[in-house]
């Protein structure tokens, strides 16, 4: 007999038929009752096993962990908080586990044990919700780009160039550790690595999105990008992945218009798919939050927090009334920012760029039109001299979620920039080649894929919100 989802199975509007159904046991209790649940949904279904006519090689078998096959009949359950069960007529031990060996006992560990052991803790509710939801988050991204119009562009991994300057990067190479080629000068001889160059993995897809762009008209990335930084933060990663979609002959009103109705787009899908998940995400967050001092907890709860952003228009705010506002603020006064305002040009951090969400506007904001030497040498310049065309979007309790821009068009500007801040021509005479031949205003923007999973579950570390983390010192499974 084929088996059946638990998701389908506790929807089912037919009872007193015969299913099947195969998962791994959560808990089995009183040699009678087992919780079974197979990846499909947050819950479990009851299984009801006749243990007066079962083995007691089988009953011994049946521990947490263990994966098992039932076959029997669904009824309606009389137990409380369930609204079907199946009385087992047949079980089989697929795949034994050792209830004294398996991590994954039926009790609350702390996310630091789980990290530990990131192959077993999707077994747990929280983490099986946190990677459901990010998977319909995935989804969602392709959705609403593929309904646009957008191309799926894959850009390559493996780069001979730092075209950003966006931070470390992890070197490729085949050459051997142990004696490393020289050339005349005694500097490593690269001609004779594999691709004949020094080459990383790259840390964005942006300027040979560009290209495509600059040809297909609107196109995107998602894909991995890795970054060398020795960052031990909450809100870093090593290797993470990134969207980046780039248009041309957006302006950047019209890069701000997208990013909005991308990321309202991509909520309000998965909380019409995950509502399960994202509610017992919310109830898990709100027990956590009762162990923090009072001025540590959140304001909002989670779905709050989500219906937030849906039914709030961002705010667009310049940098510059933006530091007004911060430097006249009450905590800046008081000093009890941790960075203090004091002049135009300073970089924002988190704490500033959630009291302008949160305490402020009360609503996601939308910076533009930032100091040019504080932002990336592609963005375009305005005609003061001394801002560009930057935007970042700011959500609640996260800070910046999107960095974006309207990309330098014109060749002799992009030029002057880069040998400001020597940056090779030759290296990038690919990348000016967009400016050379029918150059067009274009813009896009960055969004960290785990950066949105975050926000989007709750959770308030990032090596909680991908598969296997990758940090300095830990690159396990």
């Amino acid at each position: 007999m084929k088996h059946t989802k638990v998701k389908d199975l506790l929807k089912s509007t037919t009872t007193l038929q015969e299913v099947n159904a195969k998962g791994w046991v959560r808990t089995f209790r009183n040699n009678q009752f087992i919780a079974l649940n197979d990846g499909s949904t947050l819950n479990n279904i009851q299984c009801v096993v006749d243990f007066e006519n079962t083995p007691d090689e089988i009953l011994k078998r049946i521990t947490t962990g263990a994966a098992v096959s039932v076959t029997g009949e669904l009824v309606e359950s009389k137990g409380a908080g369930q609204t079907y069960e199946i009385q087992v007529k047949k079980i089989e031990i697929l795949g034994d586990s050792d209830p004294d060996k398996f991590p994954m006992q039926p009790k609350k560990h702390s996310l630091e044990f789980l990290r530990e052991n990131a192959h077993l803790r999707v077994r747990t509710n929280a983490f099986g919700a946190i990677m459901r939801v990010r998977s319909v988050l995935a989804f969602a991204v392709h959705s609403y780009f593929q309904k646009k119009g957008f191309v799926y562009v894959n850009t390559p991994v493996i780069t001979g160039a730092d075209a950003e300057g966006a931070g470390e990067m992890f070197q490729v190479t085949s050459l051997p550790m142990d004696k490393l080629p020289k050339n005349e000068e005694g500097a490593i001889d690269y001609k004779k690595d594999f691709f004949g160059k020094h080459t990383n993995l790259t840390v964005s897809g942006q300027l040979e999105a560009e290209t495509y762009a600059m040809a297909l008209g609107q196109v995107y990335t998602f894909g991995p990008t890795f970054r060398a930084e020795n960052s031990n933060t909450s809100r870093h990663l090593a290797e993470f992945w990134m969207i980046e979609p780039e248009v041309a002959f957006n302006d950047l009103n019209d890069n701000m218009d997208l990013a909005e109705d991308f990321i309202q787009y991509v909520i309000k899908y998965t909380m019409d798919k995950c509502g399960d998940d994202l509610k017992f995400l919310e109830g898990r967050l709100l027990e956590e939050e009762k162990s923090k001092p009072q001025a540590e907890r959140s304001e909002l709860a989670l779905l709050d927090k989500l219906n937030f952003v849906l039914e709030n228009n961002f705010k667009r705010v310049s940098y510059t009334e933006a530091i007004d506002i911060l430097r006249n603020s009450t905590p800046n006064k008081k000093k009890k920012f941790n960075y203090i305002i004091n002049e135009w040009g300073a970089d924002l951090q988190s704490e500033h760029e959630r009291f302008l969400v949160e305490k402020h506007f009360k609503c996601p904001v939308i910076l533009f039109d930032y100091p040019a030497n504080i932002k990336a040498f592609y963005m375009r310049l305005n005609e003061d001299g001394k801002t560009v065309r930057a935007m970042d979007i700011l959500f609640p309790g996260i800070g910046e979620i999107v960095g974006g821009s309207q990309r330098e068009e014109r060749y002799d500007v992009l030029v002057e920039k880069m040998k400001v801040l020597g940056i090779d021509e030759e290296e990038l005479s690919w990348y000016l080649d967009t400016r050379r031949f029918g150059s067009a205003v274009h813009s896009g923007f960055g969004l960290g894929f785990e950066r949105l999973v975050l926000f989007v579950t709750g959770m308030t570390n990032i090596r909680d919100v991908i598969p296997f983390p990758r940090t300095p010192g830990n690159a396990e499974f």
